[in-house]
């Protein structure tokens, strides 16, 4: 994030005054300056409708007014809860009112009468600080866009890839970490032999029928166990009528982003079945 000196000279500004010696005063200060956005009102109960619809980089606000006083106004505009950065720098000629006005919500202060070098200081170190935070928040919003743009990429492709593999292979399959059936799509219940338990409690547990080759079983057990990918692993099952099935089946482990396991997906072929 970068400013150029355009940037600030750019800035929205507006002037809230009853004075009107001290509104023309600062009118021709910052116009000599070199600011080129300046507005001004001696009627502070504008001000809140004024900012909301303009939005100001800077609003310079005295504080002793009649009907309707910088402190008064100031309240007005912390209840708009779309601008979280209060950008308002007081004038003031009372000592005792610095530290309230601080306290309200302002960022900084200038004392009345006049210093015109400090007046000029404040307002072009006060605007460099807003404009900065004005680009962190838009840069924030724009991460957060690109994060949720992302975010349903990722499940549109998830959900593309799932497509493809089910149309690809018989079932498609994920476990969570523990082991248990999260996702199991295609008839592989029914042609493992695989059941789920309806005792309570137990929803995720699986029970398998007999007739698996434990050598073959346990290879897969310990790949799974490994947290490693494989490819076209083959394992056998023979049925109770004596028919045997073999399968082929590929999986790959599921980490989040922080490399906590969460899991396998993968999918599986039966490519022969004889008695």
């Amino acid at each position: 994030m970068k400013l150029t000196e355009s940037d600030i000279l750019n800035a929205s500004i507006l002037i809230v005054d009853d004075q009107e010696s001290n509104v023309t005063l600062l009118e021709s200060l910052l116009s000599e300056a070199g600011y080129t956005c300046v507005t001004s009102t001696m009627n502070p109960r504008e001000v809140c409708a004024l900012h909301r619809k303009n939005r100001y980089d800077l609003i310079l606000l005295d504080l002793q007014m009649p009907d309707m006083d910088g402190f008064q106004v100031m309240a007005g505009l912390n209840t708009n809860a779309a601008d979280s950065y209060l950008p308002v720098l007081v004038l003031t000629a009372q000592p005792g009112h610095k530290l309230r006005a601080l306290q309200a919500g302002a960022k900084d202060f200038i004392a009345k009468p006049f210093d015109l070098v400090e007046v000029k200081t404040r307002i072009h170190n006060m605007l460099e600080v807003r404009l900065l935070y004005k680009q962190l928040e838009n840069y924030n919003q724009l991460l957060e866009e690109t994060v949720q743009e992302r975010t349903a990429e990722l499940r549109e492709s998830e959900a593309r890839y799932r497509s493809l593999t089910e149309l690809a292979s018989d079932w498609y399959w994920e476990q969570d970490e523990n082991g248990n059936f999260t996702k199991v799509s295609g008839p592989v219940l029914e042609m493992l032999g695989i059941q789920v338990s309806p005792l309570l409690g137990e929803t995720n547990q699986i029970k398998v029928a007999g007739g698996w080759n434990e050598a073959e079983r346990k290879l897969l057990q310990d790949t799974i166990a490994a947290r490693q990918p494989f490819l076209d692993f083959v394992f056998s099952h023979v049925k109770a009528d004596g028919s045997q099935q073999s399968f082929r089946v590929s999986g790959e482990p599921m980490f989040t982003q922080s490399c906590r396991f969460i899991g396998y997906r993968g999918i599986g072929v039966e490519f022969s079945a004889k008695k």
